[in-house]
């Protein structure tokens, strides 16, 4: 069965960034955008990341213009808005399509049943979460709504940590 460490992301530097890089840690892949009302999570994002980086944990962002336009940027204002404006420490990738026909093949897998074994629900807007387990298996996802540092997901990253 796949994982997704069978996927790239796309460097704002154009490299292709292997998820393998990240293999035995616990991922939070989050769909992001700068214009949404959603995007003050990205500072409860970087709380978090900063709370569990040092237990083997890593957040992944990927941002996505596909629900009502609300992430313009691409390249280097895009990344500055995430490094500077936001003040984010985590791995940032180039802006992709996260539903629709030119979703992207990690998006494909990680919101169909069929093919990650799990989850089944896609996107449905900016900042909607996929917890994913030291083995790169999809364990569990969080609607916009659910803050970054909401006891469930905290408790849901505590358990897969300490998970051997």
């Amino acid at each position: 069965m796949q994982t997704v460490y069978d996927f790239n992301g796309l460097q704002f530097n154009g490299e292709k960034k292997s998820l393998k890089d990240f293999s035995g840690k616990v991922l939070l892949i989050v769909n992001t955008a700068s214009q949404c009302f959603f995007t003050k999570q990205f500072q409860s994002l970087e709380r978090l990341y900063q709370k569990y980086k040092g237990s083997g944990f890593e957040i992944l962002a990927f941002p996505s213009n596909d629900f009502r336009e609300q992430e313009p940027m691409t390249g280097l204002q895009l990344e500055t808005f995430c490094r500077v404006h936001e003040q984010v420490t985590f791995p940032v990738f180039k802006r992709i399509h996260v539903v629709g026909e030119y979703c992207d093949p990690l998006f494909r897998f990680l919101s169909d049943r069929s093919k990650n074994g799990q989850v089944g629900v896609k996107p449905y807007w900016n900042f909607h979460k996929y917890l994913i387990d030291k083995e790169g298996r999809v364990a569990d996802f969080f609607y916009s709504f659910t803050s970054p540092q909401s006891s469930r997901v905290m408790t849901k990253i505590e358990q897969l940590i300490a998970a051997q």
